[in-house]
């Protein structure tokens, strides 16, 4: 395990966070990594687009009308801003469906302006308020159109999350039997894999031409094209893969997952990246992405680094709003595989 990042109070180190990184081709070649590159991993969130494969595959995508904001939606970890909410309510009236089947719970939004408004008017949360509401609708819409009934669809034995699985083993090439899951924060399995795999997940998206199988390619292809046509809908205001793809201007799909992780694909070199911060301290997470974008020279001599400057070395503030410290990448990423004893 590496040292990555220190956390400064003045100029001394008062915090530091180890993490891992791996990065790979669209073969799954390391060709970078920090600490652990084979780390057993909880993907989070950031599993959402693979997750996101079957509504396409099935052709419920395509029989309710989702376009991409709709697609990219099924990927998000949003806001629950509005927007977010609207077209998640939409996804499941398109589908025929009530808001009540979503087994995903619900929070208030993540978005402090988008909080306020409905603590001022009073507004219920019901489950489209949740971060992960699109997915939802998704797997849902996905049952609806198959014929399924998605009570539990939730559960690890129904058919929506057994072509889930499906599609996680196809696309890392880890035999679906040898795949560990747990439960994740909105009810649906949480499945933990190496890293460098995680990492794979994103180069393929980078590059689905990598993928063998003609309608996966395909449905790779839409749910990469909508995250980053449509990356408001990915996050949201202030949110770092909004930012991020934003930023590329469609050269980088970016997904962030709970307890630290973040993957990014490069659609232009067909490369995975996949960032691990040991403590799953999120506060340090984005600077670490944005060192390792640094240190493999993507976007540096094209200006895009340029705008993501408030995530490189984010400063630390003071109840009055002083600032107080920093937050500095301290690792260099190496070239190759480490020895496997």
């Amino acid at each position: 395990m590496s040292e990555m990042i220190r956390v400064l109070r003045g100029n001394w180190t008062e915090s530091r966070h180890r993490g891992h990184v791996a990065v790979v081709d669209a073969s799954g070649a390391l060709l970078h990594y920090l600490g652990d590159p084979f780390r057993p991993t909880f993907a989070r969130s950031a599993m959402k687009p693979v997750q996101a494969l079957p509504l396409v595959m099935s052709g419920a995508a395509d029989r309710f009308g989702f376009g991409p904001a709709d697609l990219a939606l099924s990927c998000a970890s949003h806001n629950g801003e509005e927007r977010h909410r609207l077209r998640a309510a939409s996804m499941l009236a398109r589908a025929g469906l009530r808001e009540d089947v979503l087994e995903c719970g619900f929070h208030p939004p993540r978005h402090r302006e988008s909080h306020h408004e409905v603590i001022r008017k009073g507004v219920e949360l019901t489950p489209v308020f949740s971060n992960c509401s699109g997915k939802h609708a998704g797997m849902v819409a996905t049952a609806a159109h198959l014929g399924e009934d998605p009570t539990g669809y939730s559960a690890p034995d129904h058919p929506v999350q057994r072509r889930i699985l499906r599609e996680v083993s196809a696309i890392t090439g880890c035999p679906e039997q040898e795949i560990v899951y747990g439960v994740d924060g909105c009810n649906v399995p949480a499945y933990r894999l190496p890293l460098d795999r995680l990492a794979l997940i994103y180069a393929r998206l980078a590059d689905p031409a990598s993928i063998s199988d003609r309608k996966r390619r395909g449905a790779a292809e839409r749910v990469t094209e909508a995250m980053v046509t449509h990356p408001e809908m990915v996050g949201g205001k202030e949110r770092f893969c909004t930012d991020l793809m934003e930023a590329f201007r469609g050269c980088l799909v970016g997904k962030v997952g709970a307890e630290a992780v973040y993957c990014i694909g490069d659609r232009q070199q067909g490369i995975g990246i996949a960032v691990k911060i040991e403590d799953g301290a999120e506060r340090v997470l984005y600077a670490a992405a944005v060192e390792v974008l640094r240190q493999l020279e993507i976007g540096t001599q094209t200006g895009e680094l340029e705008r993501l400057s408030a995530y490189t070395r984010p400063e630390v503030k003071n109840m009055r709003g002083r600032v107080v410290g920093r937050i500095e990448p301290d690792f260099e990423l190496r070239s190759g595989e480490p020895a496997r004893w």
